[in-house]
């Protein structure tokens, strides 16, 4: 049966195209069931050694919260937050490599559509395989005793770090040879643990010896926006290889998003230190935003006719 007749009119259908594709990887398939066999092997070992710890600054990306969590959500972080994502490391090259990106761009579809086609799809696979694992879950609250807030930002930390390495993974993809692949995610990576580092030490630091709300509030504002700074920078690189023209007094669209990519956590940093550690986010919003609007596909005039003029 065709999947396309199964799905609403209403969809994208860069979402269509890409769910049809992406449904029959291999890179969705294997995980999709080897992580069940690692989630029981992983539950088991925390309930022979009792190795779950508490952590003090549960909130989304908690990087340290997950990897001290217990064996549980080091193995869910692996597979749905890094392996899978990985996979769209050849999302781009299909489209580049034969040209199909410009016979995309004929139709009414412009780059950012055809980018975050590509990036939901496989940010939901992610999320798919995820929820899949909320039994185990339950399980482990019920039985484990573990801190419900703590699974809770763990569950967001491993959704947040499924979108930036999808959107990473992506924006590396556009980039034919293999070095300039592995450079891309090497920056990509660093950038941004560099900023979330810096956005979420220095504000965990100071808001969590004020009150519990507004460490809250402004440690996961700060989360929320690195995620979302990330995701757009990612797909900005992608987006940015798909550009049918250039101006010669332009810069090069993929070397101002690698720009980006390189001073966002400055200004990351900047922002942090000016606010007194509350605002790295503001930072992360200001450099989502230029990755937004920094690349504007050029637009083409229309030639001026002469209109006759009608006798009196």
């Amino acid at each position: 049966m065709n999947v396309a007749q199964e799905l609403p009119d209403r969809l994208h259908p860069m979402t269509v195209k890409e769910l049809q594709q992406g449904m029959r990887r291999a890179s969705f398939v294997y995980p999709f069931l080897g992580i069940h066999a690692l989630a029981i092997a992983a539950m088991a070992t925390e309930f022979s050694t009792g190795t779950v710890a508490r952590n003090e600054y549960p909130g989304i990306l908690n990087l340290w919260m997950l990897a001290t969590s217990g064996p549980f959500w080091i193995v869910v972080s692996l597979v749905c937050g890094v392996a899978m994502p990985l996979g769209g490391l050849v999302l781009m090259g299909q489209e580049l490599d034969e040209g199909n990106h410009e016979l995309l761009l004929l139709t009414r579809l412009d780059r950012w559509a055809v980018v975050k086609g590509k990036f939901f799809i496989l940010w939901g696979i992610c999320a798919l395989s995820f929820i899949s694992l909320l039994p185990y879950v339950v399980v482990r609250y019920f039985i484990g005793g573990v801190e419900l807030l703590q699974e809770l930002m763990c569950g967001l930390s491993v959704l947040g770090c499924a979108a930036v390495c999808s959107a990473g993974a992506i924006g590396a993809s556009s980039f034919r040879h293999i070095g300039a692949r592995i450079g891309i995610v090497l920056l990509f990576v660093g950038s941004f643990l560099f900023s979330s580092v810096v956005a979420l030490f220095f504000c965990a630091m100071v808001t969590h010896k004020m009150h519990a709300s507004l460490f809250a509030i402004f440690f996961n504002l700060n989360g929320l926006s690195a995620t979302f700074c990330y995701v757009v920078l990612g797909l900005a690189v992608a987006r940015s290889r798909m550009r049918l023209v250039v101006h010669a007094f332009e810069v090069k669209p993929s070397w101002l998003v690698m720009g980006l990519l390189f001073f966002t956590p400055f200004v990351v940093s900047m922002c942090t230190a000016m606010t007194g550690a509350f605002g790295g986010f503001l930072g992360l919003i200001g450099m989502a935003l230029v990755g937004i609007y920094g690349d504007i596909t050029p637009k083409v005039r229309t030639a001026l006719v002469p209109q006759t003029l009608s006798p009196p």
